[in-house]
């Protein structure tokens, strides 16, 4: 049961960036959960949406594919920036059939055993990432470790060459970090610039990568067109670092707020699997996901039309009161954990077993080095409603013992 909130009536604007970094969200999804958990959400600069912040709605919205369209788009967006160009054309952006074909041409590459072939070459990486970390001190575990991480990661399975990661670094950091809108512009289409050229290169010499296979794929014997072979490697490179630099970040942040936990980590190892799950929960960083409806439906009492955007707001979810006890308590030892981090249904995430992987073998190897880890200054939180978690987090780390 859903109880009634001590508090009254927040104000409700979740499309306000300034929440995320400086206000309570969780206090009006609380009372939405309790009170309106289908809420018409008026426009602003952004569409009027419906909002779903309760877990079974979010759930079943989520499996049923038939009435909650993917294509038209999965964050909200301004009506003058048109429809969003991968509309229809990436494994993000499309519903079945064309979602499952895409994803079948790639879907290998990310089940456990293909992952489990990885961990060798995640290991070394992270350990790379954490022994520059070292040698500066200081720094920032969100750009100097948390992004660098999955980044090379996904690089190296795309067959980026190692001599351009950091070229790539450089132009996701710009891209997707806060900053001039402009400058974020560019470096997105510098992005799309390397894959148009990978790609070309990849078609007339594959080899064995992900960009390779996109390359010289067809579906119903049609190859996929150079603009469809972009749109997937770029949609592959933001979906395999984005949300787990901020997990990874989020999580690091979560257990120095939490020394008992870490605590209980450094004690017991053998716990990384549950922290992981509770880290993804905790963070849950995709702060909202959107569908279209393409044929009408009623939730609770609800018309929601053909046409009518609907989003579902997942921090939201993975802190509802009847799903979690204690939702708002850090639980590395929670069981369950039936989260929805990762999505549900058909679009569940596909690289879930490896940011399960690249957050564990990170937190492995700071806890197998014994490395002691400390805030060195304030973190900040990023300002946006796609994602949610630190932007900025200063830490000092010291090596205790030998690697």
């Amino acid at each position: 049961m859903h109880s009634e909130p001590a508090q009254p009536r927040p104000q409700i604007n979740l499309v306000d960036p300034e929440l995320y970094s400086h206000g309570d969200p969780f206090e009006q999804w609380r009372w939405l959960r309790a009170n309106e958990p289908v809420y018409w959400h008026p426009p602003t600069d952004l569409p009027g949406f419906w909002a779903l912040t309760r877990y079974e709605d979010v759930r079943t919205a989520y499996r049923d594919s038939e009435t909650f369209s993917s294509a038209q788009g999965i964050l909200l967006r301004p009506a003058e920036h048109g429809e969003d160009p991968g509309g229809g054309r990436t494994l993000a952006l499309t519903d079945p059939p064309r979602h499952r074909q895409l994803r079948g041409l790639v879907d290998e590459w990310f089940a456990l055993r293909s992952v489990r072939g990885f961990e060798p070459e995640m290991t070394e990486v992270a350990n790379r990432v954490i022994d520059d970390a070292l040698a500066r001190g200081t720094c920032d575990f969100v750009a100097d470790i948390a992004a660098r991480v999955p980044l090379y990661v996904i690089c190296n399975m795309m067959g980026v060459p190692s001599s351009d990661w950091e070229h790539l670094f450089k132009l996701t950091s710009q891209a997707f970090g806060a900053g001039d809108p402009m400058t974020q512009r560019f470096a997105h289409l510098d992005i799309m610039g390397y894959f148009e050229d990978l790609q070309a290169a990849k078609a007339a010499n594959p080899s064995d990568d992900l960009v390779s296979i996109l390359a010289t794929a067809s579906i119903d014997g049609t190859p996929l067109s150079p603009e469809d072979i972009i749109l997937n490697c770029d949609n592959l490179l933001v979906g395999g670092t984005e949300n787990t630099r901020i997990a990874a970040a989020g999580g690091m942040l979560a257990l120095l707020e939490h020394p008992d936990q870490w605590r209980m980590l450094s004690e017991d190892p053998g716990l990384l699997p549950s922290a992981v799950e509770e880290i993804l929960r905790w963070t849950s960083t995709a702060t909202h996901i959107m569908r279209t409806a393409v044929r009408p439906i009623d939730i609770h009492g609800h018309s929601i039309e053909v046409g009518d955007r609907v989003t579902f707001w997942l921090p939201s979810a993975n802190r509802d009161e009847s799903v979690f006890e204690e939702p708002d308590q850090f639980d590395i030892q929670r069981k369950p954990n039936r989260h929805l981090a990762l999505g549900f249904g058909e679009h569940f995430c596909l690289g879930s077993v490896l940011a399960r992987a690249e957050l564990r073998i990170l937190y492995n190897e700071l806890l197998r080095r014994s490395i002691r880890i400390e805030l060195d200054g304030t973190p900040t939180r990023l300002t946006s409603i796609v994602v949610n978690g630190p932007e900025y987090l200063p830490v000092r780390l010291t090596a205790t013992a030998a690697a």
